[in-house]
């Protein structure tokens, strides 16, 4: 690929000298764990402050009502928080997709809530990287684009939602609208610490198996009754049986039983399986059901099923492993190293994947340790990554494709 024209590098530079670490420290400072609706309602308020500056319509939107299985094995709504959502320019030729998300695992009552420097350029704090950070890489490389001479061939839409921490159940049917018909899709999950981008990802399924069997006394009848967390101790065994190459299956938690002297009549087994290719993830779905029949009938309880595959694989076809290649082409023209790997992470880029839309799904600045109180921000790299964004929708604006 060229090296960058004149022309491009003011566009870059103008996405370098974005405010972006102010934003992070912003944005970070205010808890938004998937379920601090308060907190998600905060976020969301500034960042339709913030992307407001782009043309277009700033909407916030509802969330889908979410299905939530307790201890008790009732089947609950749980509240997601609105979503952002800007479109710029729908009828321009050269569609783009740009996703993050607001939310963090943080909740509002855990004890991760402030931010440190670690070192010279190092952010320590909830959220830094996964993905205010991205958040703000996004809204850099857009305005940007926005005083690019290309500008008016590309039009776009940018999705933050609320809820990618927890499976983006509230936002897979916006996602999947918003993929409908684009070029390409980018998405800003963080780069690894050295830049390394995640390239194929595994599906991920999790479930909730409510078993309902028969009480009765521990000691005078026992035979009468229907031990519902054995049933699920079998289940959850079976199910690790089921792991190959192809497929990884974590049984995670068991909720049910109760005093000693009496037989379990409920109990609910949570596992997540993670197929590598949609083949796995058919033939896992149907040994799922298979042990299901089995325990069901063995220990002559009734099962249900709960949840399901809300992340499809997505392996590297030969569109996204195009778009890969212009991504590395673009670094390579600003003298940054770009490669990927394979990762047994899931994300939004799943979902988008599925869609059959091409996307590279770690355009976020370099970080680490996400996930935990030790996550931080290589800030340096908000700079790095903007630049690398803008020039990768330049080219694709240029070439009218991936």
């Amino acid at each position: 690929m060229a090296s960058v024209t004149t022309t491009e590098e003011a566009t870059l530079e103008r996405a370098a000298d974005a405010p972006m670490l102010a934003q992070v420290e912003r944005w970070a400072a205010v808890n938004s764990g998937t379920g601090n609706l308060a907190g998600l309602k905060a976020v969301a308020g500034q960042l339709a402050d913030a992307f407001a500056a782009l043309p277009g319509e700033v909407r916030l939107v509802a969330p889908d009502p979410v299905e939530s299985v307790d201890a008790a094995g009732q089947v609950n709504i749980v509240q997601r928080g609105d979503h952002l959502h800007l479109r710029v320019r729908p009828e321009a030729p050269v569609q783009l997709l740009l996703t993050g998300h607001m939310d963090t695992v943080f909740a509002a009552d855990h004890p991760f809530q402030t931010l440190k420097w670690l070192e010279d350029g190092v952010l320590n704090g909830p959220g830094t990287a996964d993905m205010k950070g991205g958040i703000a890489v996004i809204l850099a490389a857009l305005t940007a684009l926005e005083s690019a001479p290309l500008a008016s061939r590309v039009g776009y839409d940018v999705l933050i939602n609320s809820d990618e921490e927890t499976g983006s159940h509230a936002s897979a049917a916006l996602i999947a609208e918003l993929a409908r018909g684009k070029t390409a899709a980018l998405t800003y999950e963080p780069a690894l610490p050295d830049g390394t981008l995640a390239g194929a990802r595994p599906g991920s399924g999790n479930f909730s198996v409510i078993v309902h069997g028969l009480s009765a006394h521990a000691g005078r009848n026992p035979d009468d009754g229907r031990n519902a967390l054995l049933a699920a101790a079998d289940l959850a065994l079976r199910l690790a049986k089921l792991k190959s190459p192809s497929l990884k299956v974590n049984p995670a938690k068991i909720d049910g039983g109760g005093p000693n002297n009496v037989v379990p009549d409920s109990a609910i087994l949570r596992v997540n399986m993670r197929p590598s290719t949609p083949e796995a993830m058919a033939e896992a779905e149907s040994a799922l059901r298979a042990a299901v029949a089995a325990v069901s009938r063995e220990h002559d309880v009734h099962c249900h099923i709960h949840g399901g595959f809300n992340r499809p694989p997505k392996p590297l076809d030969p569109a996204a492993t195009r778009l890969f290649e212009l991504v590395r082409s673009c670094g390579a023209a600003l003298g940054i190293d770009i490669a990927w790997k394979a990762t047994g992470g899931v994300c939004d880029g799943n979902n988008i994947a599925a869609c059959g839309i091409p996307v590279v799904d770690t355009m976020g600045p370099r970080g680490g340790a996400i996930h935990s109180s030790d996550e931080f921000l290589i800030t340096g790299s908000l700079a790095e990554r903007a630049r690398l964004s803008a020039l990768t929708m330049l080219r694709i604006a240029e070439r009218g494709t991936v």
